[in-house]
């Protein structure tokens, strides 16, 4: 009788237990930490934590420095190629192999479209970042040499010199993270902010 009665207890105690300390942990782990973490992030790096929002001259959003965009009008700088459309919601691309007849098409497609909006600059300089997709789609950064093969274009269409252009270019270009990772890359968002404040003078 006894025990029966010790053995019940027991079983009492621990069911208790285990319930106590999975309310700790839901309030620990699902309430305070995520909003410890957000606050610190707020405090310390608000304008990450708020998705890199990148605003315009007048201080209107237009879009954010993660996300790649698409410009059609060839006055503006044009980023990589998006099997997706740069749709931030479904980011990804088709893995499409070498030879297969959909990427051969696209990327002559890409090549047509690149000698009728940029006749002064032959195919052969043609930075290979501008016809080719990235693995998410929505890469918003070209390197330096795919913004500055864009520049007679942009010239001819702005009336903006290629001293000019040039010289905008280089001031977005960032380089390599700590020197060693990565590769040096333009920003297009944000350098077509800027173009858009020079063709206003």
């Amino acid at each position: 009788m006894n025990k029966s009665a010790s053995q019940s207890g027991t079983g009492t105690f621990s069911f208790f237990t285990v319930l106590r300390i999975g309310v700790v942990f839901i309030v620990l782990c699902g309430i305070v930490y995520p909003l410890v973490c957000t606050g610190l992030a707020q405090v310390l790096m608000p304008g990450n934590a708020n998705g890199s929002l990148v605003k315009n001259a007048s201080g209107e959003i237009v879009g954010s420095e993660l996300i790649g965009q698409k410009f059609a009008d060839p006055k503006w700088f044009q980023g990589r190629v998006s099997s997706i459309d740069y749709k931030a919601e479904a980011s990804g691309t088709n893995n499409y192999a070498p030879s297969n007849p959909e990427l051969i098409k696209r990327t002559q497609a890409s090549i047509d479209d690149w000698k009728a909006n940029n006749p002064d600059v032959p195919i052969s300089k043609l930075p290979i970042d501008l016809i080719t997709n990235s693995a998410s789609g929505l890469d918003p950064h070209i390197s330096p040499e795919s913004a500055k093969a864009q520049v007679p274009r942009i010239s001819k269409l702005t009336g903006i010199s290629l001293d000019q252009l040039n010289k905008l270019v280089d001031a977005h270009t960032q380089e390599r993270d700590w020197g060693l990772f990565g590769e040096p890359r333009v920003n297009v968002l944000k350098l077509n902010i800027d173009l858009e404040t020079l063709t206003r003078k």
